[in-house]
């Protein structure tokens, strides 16, 4: 992209009154993406609000009796962000930071990576504003439950597929598969994805987000001429993306020299043991206090010698303070929306290839669509072929994402704003405004 588009950051938008101007959140970074993708959408434009706009947002209020007695109320969301190309598809998130804007925002992502792999989904994402980890197991269930209860009214196997994400997991799903089942009279395995296998799931679901990164990284690495063999990965967040993306690419030959998460920040410069990593945070819940490894200042984290960087956490990570000190010559986004506007044009005046969200981890709902698939037909299919259909989808959308970058000369980011809003906007033109 030769020359930004600073106007973006400067357009004003006509917000919603439920957000707040002074501090729009993650739905501003949404909105300045679609201000630098339209341009390049011809006729479409007309209907560019859509994308600006969520179809519905339902906010809901969870309450549940603790184990000590007394009752506690939760705000819980789901946002349907658009529903042109199918139903809606999108995690639901634990965490006490989640707000609208940003259950907004994860939706919206949703609508253009589901468009940009060309699965028949629209986005949707959902909620609650809880800290799991104070919460025990039975309060977690009651807290699921409720909240399926709560959202019931806009969810099911044809209208919104729910699944895991941030501190959510097949767990979780399979309460919310029961709830859903028990209020409707009938089991519907289809009603959420990334269930246990036993229940519906489908193999390779728990890895298929960080085979997407890792496949999409081998693919633009190929292209830029760096070798995989003895590339220095850093990771931030070691959980079920971070932590399969960097077992891939060790076990391509690649090593993984520093890791960030919320329990602390480790790095060896010869490359850690993956396996043992992976281990210790099965056991003690975080990378802190790994035994292979030196602790680091989280901040020293952006500055580790790396050629391959992979933000695999919460949104809003890399921004205009630590861009400048990242040494990598690529990021992958494992996690959604990890990299702010301005710390975008940062690394793309550094010459640093950003593979977005959008296309990177895209492989999560892939894998779902392809668990929803099996689950209509109760049919299953074997690991390998998941795997090999994944590795297709994403290869082929990565293929067609970079030339539309090429030919436009625009970031890998907008070029998959272009592929997925053209996708989004000529159904939404096809279908018509109804009535």
């Amino acid at each position: 992209m030769p020359a930004h588009d600073h106007s973006a950051h400067s357009m004003t938008h006509a917000l919603p009154s439920y957000l707040n101007p002074d501090d729009v959140g993650p739905w501003g970074t949404y909105l300045q993406q679609v201000d630098r993708v339209t341009p390049y959408l011809g006729s479409l434009a007309r209907w560019v609000e859509t994308l600006k706009r969520p179809k519905r947002i339902l906010i809901v209020d969870v309450p549940i009796e603790m184990d000590d007695g007394s009752i506690a109320h939760f705000e819980g969301y789901r946002v349907q962000h658009n529903l042109s190309r199918g139903p809606g598809k999108g995690g639901v998130r634990f965490h006490q930071d989640v707000t609208l804007s940003e259950v907004m925002a994860l939706s919206a992502w949703m609508s253009i990576k589901n468009a940009a792999v060309n699965v028949p989904y629209g986005g949707a994402k959902g909620g609650i504003r809880v800290d799991p980890r104070k919460l025990s197991k039975g309060e977690l269930e009651r807290l699921t439950r409720r909240y399926t209860s709560e959202i019931g009214l806009l969810i099911g196997p044809s209208k919104d597929i729910p699944a895991p994400d941030v501190n959510t997991n097949a767990q979780t799903m399979a309460w919310m598969m029961d709830t859903y089942s028990m209020n409707t009279g009938s089991t519907a395995t289809g009603v959420v994805t990334g269930k246990p296998v036993d229940l519906g799931g489908s193999l390779g679901r728990v890895e298929a987000t960080g085979r997407g990164v890792f496949t999409v990284g081998v693919e633009a690495a190929k292209l830029i001429g760096l070798p995989i063999d003895g590339a220095r990965i850093a990771v931030q967040g070691f959980g079920n993306v971070g932590g399969t993306a960097g077992k891939l690419f060790a076990d391509a030959g690649a090593k993984v020299v520093a890791v960030q998460d919320h329990t602390g920040s480790i790095s060896n410069a010869n490359g850690l043991d993956v396996a043992a990593l992976l281990e210790h945070v099965r056991s003690q819940g975080g990378v802190g206090g790994f035994a292979g490894a030196q602790a680091i200042e989280a901040e020293d984290f952006w500055s580790v010698d790396c050629d391959i960087l992979i933000p695999a956490a919460l949104e809003g990570q890399i921004n205009k303070d630590n861009a400048q000190r990242i040494k990598a010559k690529m990021v992958i986004e494992g996690a959604n929306g990890p990299t702010t506007p301005e710390a975008d044009d940062i690394l793309h005046d550094k010459g640093v290839l950003v593979l977005p969200d959008v296309i990177a981890n895209a492989g999560g709902v892939t894998v779902s669509y392809f668990e929803w698939v099996q689950d209509f037909s109760s049919f299953f299919w074997s690991e390998e072929e998941i795997n090999a259909r994944l590795v297709r989808i994403m290869q082929e959308a990565f293929g067609a994402v970079w030339q539309v970058a090429q030919e436009n000369k625009v970031s890998l980011r907008t070029a998959t704003f272009i592929v997925a809003c053209k996708r989004i906007l000529h159904a939404r033109e096809m279908r018509g405004l109804y009535p």
